[in-house]
């Protein structure tokens, strides 16, 4: 599918950003990156499954639509019970999703056309498929491979009972009996997610080494850095204790279990990361970035992860679950700018990714364990999407940098009526429990067409999450030949951001404004305003936006509404 890029509807902004011959900063601290969860993308070979390929047929498409750059998600080796993030060789590319070949291709495509590709690590835990672990199983008890995990002895009068209280993320128990070489019952092994996902024991230095090794070999293959699953969650309590509040929080599958996450030691790890990516930079000049997926109660926590000598950035989740209220962004916002912003990093701002439902769902009725699936009304998809659109024009005015998850650029809801046989997260297959299940942010992108696979695969086929029929509506296509979509409105603010000086580096600064509207400048000359409420409200500054997320007459900023004004003359 080739489809030329429709001409930008916002006029061309009067404030530029600096010259080439002015010192500009590191790529990373305002990139926009994109997110592609390679098995939901595209597909090339008519498996229904996304692939490397597909992804390299998109990068023409990403270049349209403005972004600096690609995160993959895990295309390794892997059993797919947890579609990827268990791994069972980081050094390779599932068949699945192609072959090194393919990688390299992608590699090499996005580079000629000035996208950057960062790579997802996941070293918390591997696939119980992995050799090192199927090593332990076979070599029993005080088998040196068993070392490189954390298994231990049963509680109880035979070892029955788990060596502590911690449970799973993804529901049950953290730990796992295995039956030994001899058929009897034995240990027990560490999962802080499923079975299939031992955590690996970093207090081993052949853990350490290992992944200094992975790090090498994709970045000897060119990428520009990683995203770092789970960074906080390396190491463990030495003594496996109980713990006094093993509980999982049923809002974000989160253990709330200090002895088993944002332990010391993981700081050594991140330096230690950091330098390897120093010495490459050194080489070329060209940074190569590392950002963590750091999940930690408060900013100040997270402020810890990122600096000159650890992490460059961290993903900032308070905003993704943040409810739509302008107080409640107001004080994500502050919080996030006060304590990450003294550490020399930017913020990394989140709306959307492949754990959390769809803003267009989520901000319309945002679901509970009683109701994990409520009923959109016309009205409230309205709703929905108007407040998804304003969303991101906020997100975007902010300074920092943000990344974006495959399918925001179209509008898609999410997709709350899968049958319950055909759900795949495993999340659900542990707790029963529809609530917060991820399938419905990962079904397949609509390219084209009418009806399914919508060109996500080069023929007909039956792709491995179901695609629904109203996904007609929200087609690349589509939405690139309609002016007024989703997609022309998040060009057309990537164009602003990198044509205006005001949203680059510098402060924001509130202004005064309504009980249920955010507004604040960039810089000299822009304002962005919010409207959460459900009347209008005054705009900020007099005259039309350069660009608002719905109709937005002179003097007035509609419900659900957000802008951007200059205010330079």
């Amino acid at each position: 599918m080739t489809i030329s890029p429709a001409p930008l509807s916002t006029p061309a902004p009067a404030t530029t950003r600096p010259t080439e011959a002015t010192p500009l900063p590191p790529w990373w601290r305002d990139a926009v990156i994109y997110q592609v969860y390679v098995r939901s993308f595209r597909d090339s070979t008519g498996d229904g499954v996304g692939d490397l390929e597909g992804v390299r047929a998109g990068l023409p498409y990403l270049k349209r639509l403005g972004v600096d750059g690609l995160w993959l998600t895990p295309f390794y080796p892997s059993p797919q019970r947890d579609h990827g993030y268990d791994v069972a060789d980081y050094r390779d590319v599932d068949p699945a999703y192609g072959d090194l070949a393919a990688f390299d291709r992608l590699i090499a495509d996005a580079h000629r056309i000035g996208l950057r590709c960062l790579v997802d690590v996941v070293p918390n835990h591997c696939s119980s498929e992995h050799p090192w672990f199927r090593q332990a199983l076979r070599e029993g008890p005080g088998g040196g491979m068993r070392k490189l995990f954390h298994f231990a002895e049963g509680r109880g009068e035979c070892g029955e009972l788990p060596p502590n209280n911690w449970h799973a993320m993804f529901g049950g128990p953290a730990w796992t009996r295995v039956t030994e070489p001899d058929g009897t019952p034995g240990q027990w092994y560490l999962h802080l997610f499923t079975p299939d996902q031992p955590d690996l024991n970093w207090r081993h230095p052949d853990v350490a080494e290992h992944f200094e090794d992975v790090l090498r070999f994709w970045l000897d293959r060119g990428v520009d850095g990683f995203r770092v699953d789970v960074a906080v969650g390396l190491f463990k309590h030495p003594d496996l204790p109980d713990s006094d509040d093993p509980a999982v929080d049923e809002r974000t599958h989160d253990a709330r279990n200090p002895l088993a996450w944002n332990q010391p030691e993981v700081h050594d790890i991140w330096r230690r990361w950091r330098e390897i990516g120093e010495q490459y930079t050194a080489r070329d000049g060209r940074e190569r970035l590392l950002v963590g997926e750091v999940s930690v109660p408060t900013p100040a926590e997270q402020a810890a992860y990122v600096g000159p000598d650890e992490f460059h950035q961290a993903f900032f989740f308070h905003l993704l679950n943040a409810p739509w209220d302008a107080e409640a962004f107001r004080e994500v916002i502050t919080g996030a700018l006060d304590d990450i912003a003294v550490t020399g990093s930017t913020v990394t701002w989140v709306l959307n990714n492949h754990d959390i439902v769809r803003t267009v769902t989520r901000y319309a009725a945002p679901a509970t364990p009683d109701d994990p699936a409520p009923h959109l009304t016309p009205e409230l998809r309205r709703t929905g999407a108007d407040r998804a659109r304003a969303g991101a024009l906020l997100m975007l005015a902010l300074p920092g940098a943000s990344y974006l998850y495959q399918g925001e650029e179209l509008g898609l809801p999410e997709v709350t009526d899968l049958p319950d046989e055909l759900i795949t997260d495993p999340v659900f297959h542990r707790t029963g429990s529809r609530y917060r299940i991820r399938d419905g942010c990962r079904i397949p992108l609509p390219w084209t067409g009418e009806a399914a696979p919508f060109g996500f695969s080069g023929e007909p086929a039956e792709t491995w999450l179901p695609q629904p029929e109203w996904f007609a509506e929200h087609t690349a296509e589509r939405a690139q030949s309609d002016t007024g979509s989703f997609w022309h409105l998040y060009r057309d603010a990537l164009h602003l951001r990198r044509t205006l000086a005001q949203l680059g580096e510098g402060p924001l600064r509130w202004l005064p404004s309504g009980a249920q509207v955010l507004a604040f400048a960039r810089g000299e000359g822009l304002v962005c305003a919010v409207n959460f409420g459900d009347t209008p409200a005054p705009a900020p500054a007099p005259g039309t936006p350069l660009l608002s997320s719905g109709p937005c007459p002179e003097g007035v900023l509609p419900p659900n509404t957000a802008g951007w004004w200059s205010t330079s003359g």
